[in-house]
């Protein structure tokens, strides 16, 4: 199913205003603590990246439409808390807890933390099927195969289109298994090149091209 997050080629949200040059990167004191927060934790090892991107495009389309960036991820980490039995409703409520075991960051490992990121590349044993060049068909729907409902990479505005193989990226973690606790699966990873024609019946302009960075089960033969 399509989430509230999923809104590439919509109509009637309006331009993209571009943001002036020198903004600053938080435009609220919360807003780093915000980010620190949920990166410290997602370092008590209870679900990964794709989890917890599932749990911000799980919250209600209500709320999702009026909150902030941040808004968004403190949502969605107070979701993951009460999910995974790290804190009750009670105690989220009255923004207490017991102190947990676990991985910790501190304020002093953040940066290096967050510099280290969270490489997805992984060995596998799946041979890529497409070559650079190939002219490859996304599938339709844009659904999660493995999980009804579940969480995608492939944008719905994407699916049925077609385009060509513009690089090859090897083989990644597969966000539609991994976000479900079932296992990384990984499977080679391509970015894809779609003209604009393609994607929207009447594009601004024709002659742009949009290009995803695909997983290999996304796509078929053209």
């Amino acid at each position: 199913m399509t989430r509230p997050h999923d809104m590439g080629g919509r109509f009637g949200d309006g331009p993209v205003v571009p943001e002036p040059q020198g903004i600053p990167a938080y435009t609220a004191d919360w807003h780093p603590k915000a980010l620190a927060l949920t990166v410290a934790a997602g370092a008590l090892g209870k679900w990964n990246i794709d989890t917890s991107r599932h749990a911000r495009e799980l919250l209600a389309p209500k709320d999702y439409a009026r909150f902030a960036y941040y808004e968004k991820w403190i949502a969605a980490l107070a979701d993951l808390l009460v999910t995974k039995d790290l804190v009750s409703t009670d105690e989220l409520k009255a923004g207490t807890a017991p102190a947990g075991g676990g991985a910790k960051i501190t304020a002093a490992s953040m940066a290096a933390a967050l510099s280290r990121g969270g490489p997805a590349s992984r060995p596998s044993d799946v041979s890529p099927t497409f070559a650079i060049g190939d002219t490859v068909r996304t599938l339709r729907p844009a659904a999660n195969r493995l999980v009804n409902g579940g969480h995608t990479r492939l944008p719905a505005y994407a699916a049925g289109a077609t385009g060509r193989i513009l690089l090859y990226h090897g083989t990644h973690v597969l966000p539609d298994s991994n976000a479900h606790g079932l296992g990384e699966a990984p499977e080679p990873l391509y970015t894809v090149v779609f003209p604009a024609a393609e994607l929207w019946a009447a594009p601004e302009h024709p002659n742009d091209e949009v290009t995803l960075d695909l997983w290999q089960s996304y796509l078929e033969p053209a």
